[in-house]
């Protein structure tokens, strides 16, 4: 957040000073740079001259944009950063690093002589800030103290110094209440409490109405506060309060919500995070001073021109924190012109440097324009698409960097529907769309609450007057969120857009009361806590009830794309022509909003880039002819996966019941025949659809409990019936009518005697590892047999009839080559057999699912009985870690990924170092000693950006997804060819 940090020439009595030069990095260098405590020390502090951005794991982010800025000249209060090496070593032993102690004295020396001015003494004393951060951003979710350095002695000094005694006790009780929250764990609440108190006894409609006095009395309020709550003095003595505030920064790396966060955006726990200390520049000096952030685009939309927040005679924390209502940046152009202008050619120069949108936080002192901090800023994904595609075409970046500043999961995010806003109702308010898409849950009014529910089961809008960092656990479980203050660069808009989160900011005609759990409209309606609104976080709209929802532009431009590209096409062309094939912009539909054009020609062009550089096929796993072509309209390049035991659950699953059941050859034969059309007939579908494709079609791969009655429930069923019959044999007498009821009901009750005979005969403790898969295959004689003769016949039909299939067959669950051997030497004959009977050749490539470990292990043997391998990492997961997925997710996952054991569950993402590296040890394997095999992936990971990364890295063909996650793998393949 943009602290208000100090100058070394202001004077209270010059407003408009000139700009200091700012001096070389090689200058600011030699007088700021402690020397090395000795020849093999290792150094922990650095001056912002000393760095640049590319040395973010050492200084952080933070540390190292501020180098950047100060190696660029621009204006940057000095200062220096604590490295990560620091934090680790303390988060590690407990303790700071021996030498820091001396390294911070020195360089805090330098900036005193630099300034001309010591750290909270003197006539003019300095003041710090003290911020965190971490490698990777994350917002809000760590601590900061400014005006580090104040003190009951000092804010007498400030006062005169800046002849503002008001700004003095702001900038002091600000110190207390900042110190008191973060380094002593004081409830911040509590401080809020009487802040608010204060606010209505001086009749002051916001913080910066508040007069001196007032503030004074709140400083000394807030220090018996810190003493009884925190079981200290306020400390009096700076260089302490210095000291404990960087501990304190450290200790912020553990706290709950950064931890929280970590997980939630997949970071490193042992990255630690630098610490900046930062001389201070002040914007809460009066109506010439201010703070504010800026980005260089629109992060919601991505079009262009400098957007964001500015608030006069404020601190930093003002801004993001929303507790007041921000102006548009547009605004300072008339309230301060110079400085707008320093600020527009400053962003421009940022953006041409580092070729991204920029995210800037700055504090105007006086008249005089600082910059705080820049990153590359967090964006929707609709800008994250349209920003990639202007840069390309201002010629800041290449096709390739372009696929790289777009992710997967920004793809899949603009997929989800969005309102229909011919069907919504009026909107209860319109407030600041800060991150688009369409949400609908129940209002609650805290952030535990929100967890509870969506724990639960039960889908939330998070309604708060802002959020703030401890909101995070409620925003993470949360549909959408809602404020009524704030702004597109409050802490809501920016986590929830880091998120993927619909938010809207700002909705000011909207009362929220949180006490009460209610908020209440303009025109005196009230919404109470566990009412359904809707949040459109792309128009601002916010709505009572639940609106309708309709496909999303991208959505529809998919659909069209494949519609026009034909079912016809073969080979790559098909998938690299389908993105050029609809015109980008039609059919938007009237609800897509301002830039739906824009937007879907944008992820058009660089879905092409995509198809044309990667090197992995897409392929869907389908199991009717219905997913098989939406599969292809969203550009599969086959179908990797066609899972035969779905088609045989619904009305079938008594036929494959009685083949298990079966007793003689005879009966078994039986049900075969009557199971052959029905088959054929799917893979006719499948091969109609995907003409021209391969279709690989897994043998049955069943647990075998699912094709059998429940054992407890025929046993009950059994147990009744016996029960039922004794008692009418007990009371019906000898009549002709008994008699015949009696032989009815002997005739069912031993057919369910006999059931339940095979049923006990055939249970299993751990169906997931018993007769299933292969196993079925060769215990079952003539099963796979008659699945073979449906794929060859349906097969021949279709090349009969002028079509190009190309079906493959999978062998499931293999452990061993000579389970394949067999399997393949039997599926071999049987197209062989066809392919006579039909008067044509048949090639039918066999391969088989590698899902064991001993599979993967023995992957060169297993090959020479294969054409092709799928990796089967659903399966593969559960057995390398000995996980039944069903039972771990719902029972213990949550607790793995809290105590850090998961940063992402296994299921979700391929685990590399296990998972993956039987996947990479087996296609190395099986590629040394069949040259040509074919190498795929069929398990869910087939749509995970980071698992699909992870897939060409290795050399595979292709992955397999579901068709709703083909666009996705696609982008992602074309990221992983692009060096993503």
């Amino acid at each position: 957040m943009p602290e208000t940090q100090t100058t070394p020439s202001l004077t209270p009595h010059d407003p408009s000073p000139a700009p200091a030069a700012a001096p070389s990095p090689a200058a600011a260098g030699a007088a700021l740079a402690a020397p090395p405590p000795g020849p093999a020390a290792v150094r922990h502090v650095f001056d912002f001259a000393e760095g640049h951005r590319e040395q973010a794991a050492l200084l952080g982010g933070k540390g190292a944009n501020l180098a950047e800025m100060t190696r660029l000249g621009l204006p940057v209060p000095p200062g220096f950063t604590i490295t990560t090496a620091a934090c680790r070593e303390y988060l590690r032993t407990g303790a700071e690093p021996a030498t820091l102690g001396g390294e911070v004295s020195a360089h805090l020396a330098a900036l005193e002589e630099r300034m001309g001015r010591r750290l909270g003494r003197g006539a003019a004393p300095l003041l710090v800030s003290v911020r965190s951060g971490a490698a990777v951003s994350m917002p809000g979710m760590m601590e900061t103290v400014l005006n580090v350095g104040l003190t009951d002695s000092s804010v007498h000094s400030l006062a005169a110094w800046a002849g503002d005694e008001r700004f003095a006790w702001d900038s002091y009780r600000r110190l207390i209440q900042m110190f008191g929250a973060t380094v002593l764990g004081v409830d911040s609440g509590l401080f809020e409490e009487r802040l608010s108190r204060a606010r209505r006894a001086a009749h002051a409609p916001t913080d910066a109405a508040l007069p001196a006095a007032a503030l004074r009395d709140l400083a000394g309020e807030f220090q018996e506060l810190v003493r009884a709550e925190g079981r200290r003095a306020f400390p009096q003595e700076p260089r302490e309060q210095l000291d404990l505030a960087v501990r304190a920064v450290f200790d912020s790396w553990q706290g709950e919500r950064a931890r929280l966060y970590r997980r939630q955006e997949r970071i490193p726990d042992d990255l630690g995070t630098a610490v900046t200390v930062c001389a201070m520049v002040f914007g809460n000096l009066g109506p010439d001073s201010g703070t504010g952030v800026a980005f260089t685009r629109d992060p919601a939309t991505g079009q262009r021109g400098i957007y964001g927040d500015y608030l006069q005679n404020a601190q930093g924390e003002d801004v993001v924190a929303g507790v007041r209502n921000t102006v548009p940046l547009s605004e300072l152009a008339r309230l301060d012109p110079a400085s707008h202008a320093e600020l527009r050619r400053i962003t421009a120069v940022l953006e041409n440097h580092y070729r991204d949108l920029c995210d800037v936080e700055f504090t105007i002192e006086r008249g005089r324009l600082w910059m705080l901090q820049t990153r590359v800023g967090k964006r929707t994904a609709a800008a994250a698409f349209r920003i990639a595609c202007q840069l390309l075409d201002e010629g800041l970046i290449d096709e390739r960097e372009a696929l790289r500043r777009v992710t997967g999961g920004q793809l899949a995010r603009l997929l989800f529907p969005r309102f229909d806003e011919e069907a919504a109702p009026a909107p209860l308010a319109r407030g600041i769309g800060a991150s688009p898409g369409a949400a609908v849950g129940a209002a609650v009014f805290d952030s535990a609450t929100a967890a509870q529910w969506a724990e639960a089961g039960r889908a939330v809008i998070l309604v708060r007057r802002e959020t703030s960092p401890d909101d995070l656990g409620g925003m993470l479980a949360a549909r959408g969120i809602l404020t009524s203050r704030g702004g597109k660069t409050s802490h809501a808009a920016v986590v929830a857009r880091g998120m993927g989160t619909p938010c809207v900011c700002g909705a000011e005609a909207l009362e929220v009361d949180a006490a009460n759990r209610r908020l209440t409209t303009a025109g005196g309606g009230v919404v109470r806590e566990g009412e359904v609104i809707s949040v459109d976080g792309g128009t601002g709209r916010v709505y009572r009830g639940e609106v309708p929802v309709v496909p999303s532009e991208v959505m529809e431009y998919f659909e069209r794309a494949g519609q026009a590209a034909g079912a016809g096409s073969a080979g790559r062309a098909a998938a690299s022509r389908a993105p050029q094939a609809a015109a980008p912009g039609a059919g938007a539909g009237a609800g897509a909003g301002a830039g739906a054009g824009e937007l879907v020609a944008a992820v058009h062009r660089l879905m092409g880039i995509a198809d044309r550089v990667r090197r992995l096929d897409v392929r869907a796993n389908a199991d009717t002819a219905q997913d098989a072509a939406r599969a292809r309209r969203f550009g599969a390049r086959g179908i990797g996966l066609a899972r035969t035991e779905h088609m045989f659950l619904g009305e079938r699953r008594p036929l494959v019941e009685r083949l298990i059941l079966a007793e003689t050859e005879a009966e078994r034969r039986e049900v075969l025949r009557e199971l052959l059309p029905l088959q054929r007939a799917d893979f006719t579908g499948l091969f109609e659809a995907m003409d021209g494709l391969p279709v690989t079609v897994r043998l049955l791969d069943p647990p075998l409990h699912e094709f059998l009655p429940d054992l407890t429930d025929l046993s009950v069923r059994v147990a009744l019936r016996g029960a039922r019959e004794a008692g009418h044999a007990g009371s019906a007498g000898e009549g002709a009518g008994a008699g015949d009821a009696g032989g009815a009901g002997d005739a069912a009750g031993r057919a369910d005697a006999r059931l339940l005979a095979a049923v006990r005969r055939l249970h299993e403790q751990n169906p997931m590892l018993g007769l299933r898969g292969v196993r079925l295959g060769l215990v079952v004689p003539g099963l796979f047999a008659m699945q073979v003769r449906a794929v060859a016949e349906a097969a021949a039909d279709r090349a009969l009839a002028g079509g190009t299939p190309l079906p493959e067959i999978m062998i499931p669950l293999v452990g061993t080559v000579r389970e394949l051997e067999l399997v393949r030497a039997e599926a071999e004959e049987t197209v062989a057999g066809v392919a006579r009977a039909r008067g044509l050749a048949l090639r039918i490539p066999i391969g088989t699912m590698i899902e064991l470990p001993r599979a993967a292990l023995t992957a060169g043997r297993v090959a020479t009985a294969a054409d092709f391998f799928s990796f089967g990492t659903n399966d593969l997961t559960q057995t390398v870690w000995g996980f039944s997925r069903d039972d771990v997710e719902a029972g213990f996952f949550a607790t793995y990924l809290e105590k850090g054991v998961f940063q992402v569950s296994p299921f979700e993402t391929i685990d590399v170092e296990g998972v993956g590296a039987l996947v990479e040890t087996a296609a190395r394997a099986g590629r040394a000693a069949r040259g040509d095999l074919k190498l795929g992936v069929c398990g869910e990971h087939g749509g995970d950006p980071d698992s699909v990364r992870f897939f060409h890295r290795v050399g595979l063909d292709y992955v397999s997804c579901s068709p709703f996650r083909v666009p996705v793998a696609r982008l992602e393949a074309g990221r992983a060819a692009a060096g993503a």
